[in-house]
């Protein structure tokens, strides 16, 4: 090899080495070294916005202390389901998403009676069944109650009705499509909602169909429905379409309709306007509010809207103190003032941390989060008062509330009853 055949190879795997250390460093570093640059990093910070906000240490002013806890069958399984517990006179009514549903004293969590309200479809077995990795799970609607019933709907798009007293099945009837929320009964009538955007009055004493009222479902929409809500002769639930209807209870007869958001953007994801949660409904008003979209206050009486304020959520509202609580869609917690629809407080120490619908009651504010954490703020200000640990798979579904006493239902079946002492 020549002096200068021998300088070019140096100089080329001089130059190899060089390429070699100046990707190993881009690889090491990301694009830190070159966040100078317009365009380059910019999403670095929304990256490390994606997970669930670390807890801050605080003051604790209360105790969040456990009465008891039961077990409901297998769980809520992995599709998002939220069965919500029902209380009933003495007792605490819940179900797992395989079909099993139980009844408990609600001062001791005795259990009462327990049913099995269906079969979970037969799997594959062997290596199919390992590498088959859907829930068969297929109650999607529940628990709900009233008119001495224990309601559940189900994936396979019946309503089941079971007798408070015992549990034993009083009828069931098939609507066609999947239930999504709880369905509810009130003055001889079970109202249920299916994802196919139809709700449906069945006569309570033997389920036959009374009437319905359709909604329009855009292509793309948000897993799950409003759980209708009666008061007085009137029927009120949101659709996927962005509005609210309140209903005539006897005969579905349309008394008005609200639509809270308008579907807006290119992309069907960006034009996801569900109303998902069920309207909170006072002596005079009807607060809703949609995905990607805003709250509005409707007068009960005619349907019109009293204020808006910019707020997104597919969760269940609370009040207290004069306030609308919402738990937003990246988990930042808001109150409103009911009147005037201005923000009183909000903040975002619990966010990305998947939080349940709050409950309000007393001064407190509580909500449950996917790391099984039970959170205590206050209603006045949002300030954190007290922390417990549930469990560690987690929590979706809304507490239910008696007597100073609220009950948890957590993602692996685990039935709880909370108290909120004073330090």
């Amino acid at each position: 090899m020549t002096p200068i055949q021998d300088c070019c190879f140096t100089n080329k795997r001089n130059a190899f080495r060089g390429a070699f250390l100046l990707v190993w460093v881009l690889l090491s570093c990301g694009c830190a070294a070159f966040s100078w640059i317009p365009g380059v990093g910019d999403d670095e910070d929304e990256e490390e916005k994606t997970e669930p906000a670390e807890l801050v240490d605080f003051d604790a002013e209360v105790n969040v202390e456990r009465q008891w806890k039961s077990k409901v069958g297998d769980g809520l399984g992995e599709k998002y389901i939220r069965l919500q517990p029902l209380l009933a006179a003495d007792r605490v009514v819940a179900a797992d998403a395989y079909g099993l549903v139980a009844a408990f004293d609600r001062f001791s969590g005795e259990k009462i009676w327990q049913q099995t309200i269906g079969d979970v479809e037969r799997r594959a077995s062997g290596l199919d069944r390992f590498l088959d990795r859907s829930d068969p799970g297929y109650v999607s609607g529940g628990v709900g109650g009233g008119e001495g019933l224990v309601l559940l709907g189900t994936t396979r798009g019946n309503v089941i009705a079971l007798a408070l007293s015992d549990g034993t099945e009083q009828w069931r009837t098939y609507v066609g499509s999947e239930i999504g929320a709880q369905p509810v009964a009130a003055q001889g009538r079970v109202f249920a909602h299916t994802i196919d955007g139809e709700l449906i009055a069945l006569d309570a004493e033997n389920g036959e169909k009374l009437w319905s009222y359709s909604s329009q479902v855009p292509l793309l929409t948000l897993r799950g429905t409003s759980t209708p809500v009666t008061a007085r002769d009137v029927v009120y639930t949101g659709f996927a379409s962005g509005k609210v209807v309140a209903l005539r209870a006897n005969n579905g007869e349309p008394i008005w309709e609200q639509r809270i958001m308008l579907p807006e953007g290119r992309s069907e994801l960006e034009r996801i306007v569900d109303v998902d949660a069920a309207p909170l409904v006072t002596s005079n008003a009807v607060y809703a509010q949609a995905y990607q979209g805003r709250m509005m206050r409707i007068t009960a009486r005619d349907g019109r809207p009293r204020w808006e304020a910019e707020v997104s959520s597919f969760l269940n509202l609370a009040e207290g103190y004069g306030q609308v609580y919402a738990v937003e869609e990246k988990d930042t917690v808001t109150a409103i003032d009911q009147d005037r629809g201005e923000v009183i407080w909000q903040h975002d120490l619990l966010a990305r941390r998947a939080l349940t619908a709050p409950l309000a009651y007393s001064n407190y504010l509580v909500v449950g989060d996917a790391q099984g954490y039970v959170h205590v703020m206050a209603q006045r200000d949002g300030r954190m008062m007290g922390r417990e640990k549930v469990n560690g798979k987690g929590l979706r579904t809304p507490f239910v509330l008696a007597d100073g006493t609220f009950f948890v239902l957590d993602n692996a079946g685990g039935l709880h009853a909370y108290k909120i002492t004073s330090r």
